[in-house]
C-alpha cells in the first residue's frame, strides 16, 4: 500500500484597510463665532479595516469598500453642515462609514490647519470598532 502525503493547507490570517491621507476641506467648524462664518481648512486622516474574510471581486463592487464614495460623503457631510466640534464632525463621519457592512474598525484624525498660529496643526484622534 502506497501512502500519499498532501501538502499541508497554509493558514492566513488577514487584514485589509483602506486608507485616505490628508484629505483637505474647508469646511465650518467650531465654536467661536469667526469659526461658524468662515470656513477652515480641515486635514482628514483615515483608516478602515474592512472584514478580511470578504474576498475583493473585481464583478461585485459590494466585495470592496470605495474610497471614493466615502470621500464624497464626508464632502457633502461637511458642505451642509456646520459642526461645533470635531468630535461630533468625527461622530457623523463614523455614523456614515459604518453603514457599509464591511467596515470593522475606523481610524480617523482630523486636524484644522488655520486654527492657532504657533502650530502647524490642532485636532483629536479616535479610533471605533464595531463589536
Amino acid at each position: 500500500m502506497k501512502i500519499i502525503k498532501f501538502k499541508k493547507r497554509e493558514k492566513f490570517k488577514y487584514k485589509r484597510k483602506v486608507i485616505i491621507k490628508d484629505l483637505t476641506l474647508k469646511i465650518l467648524v467650531g465654536i467661536h463665532d469667526f469659526e461658524k462664518k468662515n470656513k477652515q481648512r480641515v486635514k482628514f486622516n483615515i483608516e478602515i479595516l474592512t472584514d478580511p474574510y470578504v474576498s475583493p471581486n473585481r464583478r461585485d463592487l459590494n466585495s470592496i469598500l470605495n474610497y471614493e464614495e466615502v470621500v464624497m460623503k464626508i464632502e457633502k457631510l461637511t458642505n451642509f453642515k456646520h459642526h461645533e466640534l470635531l468630535e461630533d464632525l468625527a461622530e457623523n463621519i463614523f455614523n456614515i462609514i459604518f453603514k457599509n457592512k464591511l467596515v470593522k474598525k475606523i481610524n480617523l484624525k482630523l486636524e484644522k490647519l488655520d486654527i492657532l498660529k504657533k502650530t502647524k496643526s490642532v485636532g483629536i484622534e479616535v479610533s471605533k470598532t464595531k463589536l
